[in-house]
Formats: C-alpha cells, sequence, structure tokens
C-alpha cells in the first residue's frame, strides 16, 4: 500500500482525540474507514503505532516517535502550499500575526489597518498572547510572525528590532501629579495607591521587578487584565498606574509622569522562526513594522 497524506492526518487525529469515535467525527469519516486505515498505515509499516488495549487508545512508542515525524511532514507540505500560493504582487495570500496584549491598546489598530489599506488582498488572523505562548506557535507553523519583546528566545526563534518602549507613571486629570514635569524619585510611590496590570501581563513583571530593586512595595489597590479598564479607571480616580508612554500618547485625559530611577527601556521586536518560509506578506508587513517603529517608537530598534 502506498502511503497517502490521509493516513498521516487519521493517525494523528486519533493520537490527539485518544478515541476513534471522537477522531473520525472531527475527521469527517466513518470510525470503520479510520480504524481500517489506521491498520492499513500499521501493516505497511510493519509496527504497532496504537495501544487498543486501554480505556483510551494511545500511541505506542513506535507510533510516538512516527508521529513526531508525521507532524512535521504536514507542517512542511503546508508551508509548501502557501509558498506556492504565495503571490508577489501581493494581490492575494494569508498573514497570521500575534501580539503581546499591550500592543493591542496602540499598536496592532494601525499596523493592521495600513496594512489592510495598502494590501486588501491580503487575509490577516490576528492572535493576543503571551510571549512564551507564541513562540511555540511559531516553532508549530501555526503563525507567520509575533510582535514581542527581545531577550533570550526558544531554540529556532529570532527576531528583527523594531523599536524601543518607555514607561512612565501615569495619572488622570484630577490626580495632584497632573501636569507635573519634574521627574518623580521612585520611592514616593510608597506614599501613593495604584492600579496596574495584572500578573497576565509581562509588563506587570518588568513593572514590579523595578520596583523590587529600589525597594519599593506600593499599594496596590487595583488590578485589572484590561488595559481599556485600566486606563478608564485613571481618568475617573486618583489612582496612578504605570504604562507604556505609546499608550499614555493615544489617550486623552492621562497624563504622564517620568520616574526616577526610570524604568529600563525594552526593545520591541518582531518574532519568526529562522527556518520559516517568508511570504511575500510577511515582508511587506515586517517592513511596514520598522516603518512605524521609525516615525511612532520612543527610539529605534538596534538590529
Amino acid at each position: 500500500m502506498a502511503l497517502e497524506l490521509r493516513h498521516l492526518r487519521y493517525l494523528l487525529a486519533v493520537a490527539e482525540h485518544a478515541n476513534f469515535t471522537r477522531a473520525a467525527e472531527a475527521l469527517h469519516v466513518s470510525q470503520p474507514t479510520l480504524s481500517q486505515q489506521v491498520r492499513q498505515l500499521e501493516r505497511t509499516l510493519k509496527v504497532q503505532l496504537l495501544d487498543r488495549t486501554g480505556r483510551t487508545v494511545r500511541l505506542t512508542d513506535a507510533g510516538a516517535a512516527y508521529a513526531h515525524y508525521a507532524r512535521g511532514a504536514l507542517r512542511d507540505l503546508e508551508a509548501a502550499e502557501r509558498a506556492v500560493l504565495d503571490v508577489r504582487d501581493l494581490s492575494r495570500g494569508t498573514l497570521r500575526l500575534a501580539t503581546t496584549p499591550t500592543f493591542t491598546a496602540y499598536l496592532v489598530g494601525p499596523l493592521a489597518g495600513e496594512f489592510h489599506t495598502r494590501h486588501p488582498g491580503i487575509s490577516l488572523t490576528l492572535r493576543e498572547m503571551p510571549q512564551e505562548l507564541m513562540e511555540s506557535a511559531l516553532l508549530a507553523d501555526e503563525l507567520d510572525l509575533g510582535i514581542a519583546f527581545s531577550g533570550p528566545h526558544l531554540p529556532g526563534v529570532t527576531g528583527t528590532e523594531l523599536f524601543t518602549e518607555s514607561l512612565s507613571l501615569v495619572v488622570g486629570p484630577t490626580h495632584p501629579y497632573a501636569g507635573r514635569t519634574a521627574p518623580l524619585p521612585i520611592r514616593s510611590l510608597r506614599d501613593h495607591r495604584l492600579a496596574l496590570l495584572s500578573a497576565d501581563f509581562a509588563t506587570r513583571l518588568h513593572i514590579d521587578t523595578h520596583f523590587g530593586e529600589h525597594g519599593v512595595r506600593p499599594d496596590i489597590a487595583v488590578e485589572a487584565n484590561s488595559i481599556t479598564t485600566l486606563t478608564e479607571l485613571i481618568r475617573r480616580t486618583p489612582l496612578a498606574t504605570v504604562l507604556p508612554d505609546a499608550i499614555t500618547r493615544e489617550q486623552p485625559g492621562l497624563h504622564p509622569v517620568a520616574l526616577s530611577p526610570a524604568l529600563p527601556a525594552r526593545t520591541v521586536t518582531l518574532l519568526y522562526r529562522e527556518t520559516a518560509y517568508r511570504s511575500a506578506a510577511s515582508g511587506a508587513f515586517a517592513r511596514l513594522a520598522r516603518e512605524w517603529g521609525r516615525e511612532h517608537g520612543d527610539g529605534p530598534g538596534q538590529g
């Protein structure tokens, strides 16, 4: 029997669902057909790939080894299909992009809007996720590009620096520091109640690390996992927060106050898999992101 792509997909589906019936439903084939096709694959390879003796179906050691390469083969074939369909003039194509959460507040909208204006035939998929999940998705070929921060990356992930991002204390119009121009000693924050992003955000870790290094344990009145909620709260209360300056520039009624010592700037980076096929759409978005960074970022990247 000649192996066909469906045999790989059928085996991987059974491994994923650990059940022939659920796998057949997901594949829209009958359960007997699925079982027969997997048996044919085992006979061809002369090895048992699935252990069917327990309550759930699982891969044998040989099956796990085979599935690893089967996933890679299907991933490469899908990339090949995208390469064939990729049109150099950008009249059509696809782009799968992910960003870390804070960028949805000031970067994603302008970039995605301008990209669509320039290349309306490109289908753009946008996702928001933590950086560690983004890098795993890039390695699994589930994404083409990611926007996150520089630093140690997973092996196989690399990036192009776009611009630096600075952060400041942010207050609303009724706060005593609204309009303050002199830097505020960071130790003064001991006497002020803050509303901060929750630990879901890498920005919060960045803030907590800086505070800890300078012996500051702020009184945190509110934690929010939404930047919109946080900025609306700051406008309406005497609370203060810490946010990227780029967000403050886009939000009326918010006033940045420099801290001393200032929080370290972070380098915003466009991430991609080192060995990934770079489509025309990916290249066009990368150029646009670099343009935006030069025009709007706090400073140029170094790469």
